[in-house]
C-alpha cells in the first residue's frame, strides 16, 4: 500500500532504518570488545613467556576497560530489547550478543588468572616438558578465539563450524598436562602442581569458552536450537 504524502507514515519506515543501523553499530562494538579481549589473549601470553612482573601488571590494568564495555553493552542491548519489543531475527541477534559478551567477559577474566601466576611460573619453567605443554595450550587457545574473533566479524558459519573439531586438540594436551603435574615429586612438587593447574585449567576453559561464541554464531545464523546445547554447563 502506498502511503500518501504528508500522512506521517513514512514515520514507522524510518524508526526501522534506526533500529537497523543500531544493531549494525552494535555488532561493530561487540567487536571492538572482542578486540580487547584479544589483546588480553597476546598479554597473557607474553607474561606466561616471561614471568614478567612489570608486563603482567599492564595486563592486570588493561581489564579495566573491557569490564566497562561489559557494562556499557549489556546495558544497550537492554535498552533495544526494551525500547523497540524486536521479535525473529532481531530479537535472536540481541539475545546472542548479551550471551557473547558474557562469553568475552569470562576469557578476560581467565587471562587473568593465567597472569596472576606470574610469581610462580619460574617454577613451572624448570620442568621443560609441562612448560612447553602450556605454552602450546596457550598458542592453541589464542588461535581457536582468532578464528572465533573472525568468524563473528565476517559472519562466518564455516569458520564457526571449525571450532568444536579443533578444540580436541587442547582437550589432549591438558590430558597430558595432568598426566605431567602427577608425575611430579620431590622438594616444591605441591607448587608446580598448583600452579600448573591453574594455568592449564584457565587456558582449557578459555578454548570451551571460545567454542560457546562460534556455537552461538551458529545458533545466530541458523537458528538451529542445537547449537544452544554447548551453553548448558
Amino acid at each position: 500500500m502506498t502511503v500518501p504524502a504528508g500522512s506521517g507514515g513514512g514515520g514507522g519506515h524510518r524508526s526501522r532504518s534506526n533500529f537497523s543501523a543500531e544493531l549494525d553499530q552494535l555488532r561493530l562494538q561487540v567487536e571492538v570488545m572482542a578486540v580487547r579481549v584479544g589483546d588480553a589473549l597476546e598479554r597473557m601470553g607474553r607474561v606466561l613467556r616471561t614471568a614478567d612482573p612489570v608486563l603482567a601488571e599492564a595486563a592486570l590494568a588493561a581489564d579495566d576497560e573491557v569490564d566497562a564495555m561489559m557494562v556499557s553493552l549489556t546495558a544497550r542491548c537492554y535498552d533495544l530489547i526494551c525500547r523497540e519489543a524486536p521479535v525473529a531475527s532481531d530479537l535472536r541477534f540481541l539475545v546472542s550478543v548479551l550471551r557473547m559478551l558474557e562469553e568475552l567477559e569470562r576469557i578476560g577474566d581467565l587471562s587473568l588468572r593465567v597472569v596472576k601466576q606470574a610469581p610462580d611460573l619460574p617454577l613451572v619453567m624448570e620442568h621443560p616438558s609441562m612448560f612447553r605443554t602450556l605454552l602450546d595450550m596457550a598458542d592453541e587457545a589464542h588461535e581457536l578465539y582468532r578464528t572465533a574473533l573472525g568468524a563473528w566479524s565476517a559472519q562466518d558459519l564455516d569458520a564457526a563450524r571449525t571450532l568444536a573439531v579443533r578444540n580436541r586438540v587442547m582437550d589432549g594436551d591438558y590430558a597430558a598436562l595432568l598426566d605431567r603435574i602427577l608425575a611430579l615429586d620431590g622438594p616444591g612438587a605441591a607448587q608446580v602442581a598448583v600452579t600448573a593447574v591453574l594455568v592449564g585449567r584457565a587456558l582449557e576453559r578459555i578454548a570451551d569458552h571460545t567454542v560457546i561464541i562460534g556455537e552461538r554464531l551458529r545458533y545466530l545464523l541458523t537458528a538451529d536450537l542445537a547449537y544452544l546445547a554447548s551453553e548448558v554447563r
